[in-house]
């Protein structure tokens, strides 16, 4: 039924149990995985030295959770045996790197979590679920944990 899924992820326990979710399905279905990071750009623009010094510390820190999260979804798809493909992108709004990112890799499904992250920054973000619900154009598995 499902020949290709994505899996965009942020490393938050809710997004493992998703990924978890979706590696099975991948399984079940024969269906290759993409996982994906929405890196959102530098949220600050300075002047002078200070800026640069904290963008490249901004960038260093946002690609080092990208890859611990891709290298989490890659160990689960290699020991099921899934077809694995990840990638990391930068956009300003999340749901739209997803949406694209699945536009991209022909993706017929995408499975996520009912929550990332939480706090202050979920408040301050909205729900990206619920930004990718509302866009798509193809299914969407919501996992709720």
């Amino acid at each position: 039924m499902f020949t290709s899924i994505l899996i965009p992820t942020d490393g938050s326990e809710k997004a493992v149990i998703a990924a978890s979710k979706a590696v099975e399905l991948a399984k079940e279905q024969g269906a290759k995985l993409t996982a994906v990071v929405v890196i959102d750009p530098f949220p600050y623009i300075g002047l002078g030295e200070a800026s640069a010094f904290g963008l490249q510390a901004y960038l260093s820190e946002a690609q080092a959770m990208a890859t611990q999260s891709l290298d989490g979804v890659r160990a689960m798809a290699e020991a099921a045996g899934v077809p694995f493909m990840a990638e990391t992108i930068e956009r300003s709004a999340v749901f739209e790197g997803i949406l694209d990112a699945a536009t991209e890799q022909g993706c017929d499904l995408i499975v996520m979590g009912s929550h990332g992250r939480s706090g202050v920054k979920a408040l301050i973000l909205g729900s990206e679920t619920q930004k990718v619900l509302t866009h798509s154009r193809i299914p969407v598995l919501v996992i709720k944990s």
